[in-house]
């Protein structure tokens, strides 16, 4: 079940980023997400806070999260995006999480779509995210889900990692919009 999150699920939330950083150590990363800054429980609060916060449930298990919400990290600024829609009819995905126990399940996927169904019900006409080019899951579920590579350039993941060579990637929701 896809639902906006609450309080009762920051814990959920914690472990499921508990459990990324552990299966990132074990296995190798494809983030270059930093246990202790960035994701962290703050960030989920913060996200929750701003009615930004979506958890994937599959049966009893908080199986992922996605936080979602109209503001751009400044780095955007810098992106030629296809859509050229005006800042307010923009929704960013800023982080997609899912617990690496439940990977393959298809709950990218579902959480990605929910904050696209979620994006139409507002108004907005694009969907922006962005990635580092090491992460090939996200690189494919993206592509996969119709996003368009809008752009290379560096970036502060979650205002803090400073990475180059991440990737920006849009899909535009309505077609025609901002001409």
């Amino acid at each position: 079940m896809l639902r906006q999150a609450v309080a009762a699920d920051l814990d959920h939330i914690e472990e499921g980023y508990q459990e990324h950083f552990l299966h990132e150590r074990e296995h190798g990363a494809f983030t270059v997400f930093q246990e202790g800054v960035y994701p962290t429980i703050e960030d989920a609060k913060r996200a929750l806070l701003a009615g930004a916060l979506f958890v994937c449930e599959e049966g009893n298990i908080l199986a992922g999260s996605i936080i979602a919400d109209t503001r751009q990290p400044d780095e955007y600024g810098k992106i030629d995006w296809p859509s050229r829609a005006a800042d307010e009819k923009v929704m960013v995905i800023h982080l997609v999480l899912v617990r690496p126990g439940m990977a393959g399940k298809g709950i990218g996927s579902s959480l990605v779509n929910y904050a696209l169904e979620t994006a139409k019900q507002r108004s907005c006409e694009a969907v922006r995210l962005d990635t580092g080019s090491q992460n090939i899951p996200a690189v494919s579920l993206y592509r996969k889900l119709g996003f368009e590579l809008a752009g290379t350039a560096s970036m502060k993941v979650g205002g803090l990692i400073a990475h180059a060579g991440h990737l920006f990637f849009e899909k535009t929701l309505c077609r025609n919009c901002g001409e």
